[in-house]
C-alpha cells in the first residue's frame, strides 16, 4: 500500500522559517522524482519544487528561489522543504508528490502514477 505523509507545518511569522517533511512507503523511487506542490484557497495548485530521486537535480518555482531548499534522504525514502525568509503569500496547503517529473519550466509534471499525501497546512502571518 502506498501511502504519503507530510509533516511540518505550522504557523510562523513574515521571515521566519519551517521545514517540511515527507515519507513515502510502498513504492520506489528509482528513475522518478519528488516534489512540493502547494494550493491556496481559490488558487490554482503551484508547483515549488521537485528533485529528481536518483541524481538529486532540482527545479524550483521562481517565487521561492533562494528561499526554499529541497533535499531527500534515499536511505529513508524522505524528502525535505527547507523554507526560509517566509512571506504571508507563501501561505498555503502543501503536498508532498512521488513518482513526479521534474520540469525546468514548469517545476513538475504529473504523470498518472503519481501519488500525494493529504498535506500540511503552512500559514505566514505578517
Amino acid at each position: 500500500q502506498v501511502q504519503v505523509v507530510e509533516s511540518g507545518g505550522g504557523l510562523v511569522q513574515a521571515g521566519g522559517s519551517l521545514r517540511l517533511s515527507c515519507t513515502a512507503s510502498g513504492l520506489t523511487l528509482e528513475d522518478s522524482a519528488m516534489g512540493w506542490f502547494r494550493q491556496a484557497p481559490g488558487k490554482e495548485r503551484e508547483g515549488v519544487s521537485c528533485i529528481n530521486w536518483s541524481g538529486g537535480s532540482t527545479s524550483y518555482a521562481d517565487s521561492v528561489k533562494g528561499r526554499f531548499t529541497i533535499s531527500r534522504d534515499t536511505a529513508k525514502n524522505t524528502l525535505y522543504l527547507q523554507m526560509n525568509a517566509l512571506k504571508p503569500e507563501d501561505t498555503a496547503m502543501y503536498y508532498c508528490a512521488a513518482k513526479v517529473a521534474c520540469s525546468s519550466w514548469r517545476v513538475m509534471y504529473f504523470p498518472k502514477e503519481a501519488y500525494w499525501g493529504q498535506g500540511t497546512q503552512v500559514t505566514v502571518s505578517s
